[in-house]
């Protein structure tokens, strides 16, 4: 394979989700990458990890132009010594070290958490022998829903609305009986608290996150509440309630969220892309038909 080519994106939109799906998969055929089902796994190995930097780089430049402003310099960059301050320099000029361990910690607690609904996606795009790009692009897509990588955007804003009201168990309960959703509770797999909660609320304690109080005051109160409307169910704290508090104390937007989501998953997605091409089979489900019953044709 010919030398890497310096990364120069297309025309960012400063939507970062929508920047990084695009230009991932058109990273794929500006580097020519080859067929998993045509390349050897060290070669997909390096496609993957490429790809995989290239990730951070883009977000941080749509970032920036959602920001108003020129992505930093190379010369720049290159002062960082990890990739959360590479991709906070290439972003803002400037790597607040408080920044740098939020999203340090943030990208190691989700880097990977087994089959969800993007790492499946990856892997059934992979099970067709498609490049990388298309695997790791049609992931980030399956990683922007709400109910997925996009549901820290929704924390913020509801924490401010709790904030706005002044009263926590009124919010949660108007909140209830309107049917919505409370984000950051409940998840598919644990029945207990998410152990990857605890981290992230023990470093935005660290790190001194303003709202870290009101944030705790409406879990206890929605944890409350969630076990009184569903005593049979448990609803526990997920990942996703305390990665918007450190996202915050990033200073990181919650638009942005699932791309700081796809920069770590991206880890968990290359190592099932690898496992998945190793297999050689196509994923095809079966579906069971509920349709109409069979019909003569004269009755059509």
């Amino acid at each position: 394979m010919p030398d890497p080519e310096p990364y120069e994106p297309a025309s960012l939109t400063g939507n970062a989700p929508a920047d990084l799906q695009a230009e991932t998969a058109r990273l794929a055929g500006r580097w020519k990458l080859g067929k998993l089902n045509e390349i050897s796994d060290e070669q997909a190995r390096e496609d993957l990890g490429r790809l995989s930097a290239e990730m951070m780089e883009i977000v941080a430049r749509s970032a920036a132009v959602a920001d108003g402003r020129e992505p930093a310099p190379d010369e720049v960059v290159a002062q960082g010594e990890t990739a959360a301050e590479r991709f906070l320099l290439r972003w803002r000029g400037e790597a607040d070290p408080a920044h740098v361990k939020a999203i340090d910690t943030y990208w190691i607690c989700t880097a990977e958490h087994g089959l969800n609904a993007s790492t499946f996606t990856a892997r059934v795009i992979a099970s067709t022998g498609a490049d990388s790009g298309a695997a790791l692009s049609g992931a980030v897509g399956a990683l922007s829903g709400p109910l997925h990588g996009g549901a820290p955007a929704y924390v913020k804003p509801m924490l401010e609305e709790v904030t706005r009201m002044g009263d926590a168990e009124r919010w949660v309960r108007e909140t209830l009986e309107s049917g919505k959703r409370i984000m950051g509770f409940g998840h598919r797999i644990y029945r207990a608290e998410d152990p990857r909660s605890r981290i992230l609320k023990q470093t935005a304690k660290e790190l001194g996150a303003p709202n870290i109080e009101i944030a705790e005051e409406l879990e206890q109160v929605a944890l409350r509440a969630l076990q009184e409307k569903s005593p049979d169910r448990v609803l526990a704290t997920n990942v996703e309630y305390y990665s918007a508090i450190v996202l915050d104390v990033a200073e990181i937007p919650p638009p942005l969220a699932p791309a700081m989501f796809a920069c770590s998953r991206v880890a968990g997605w290359s190592a099932h892309i690898l496992e998945q091409k190793r297999t050689g089979r196509l994923f095809r489900p079966s579906a069971r038909y509920v349709g109409p019953a069979p019909r003569s044709l004269s009755a059509v």
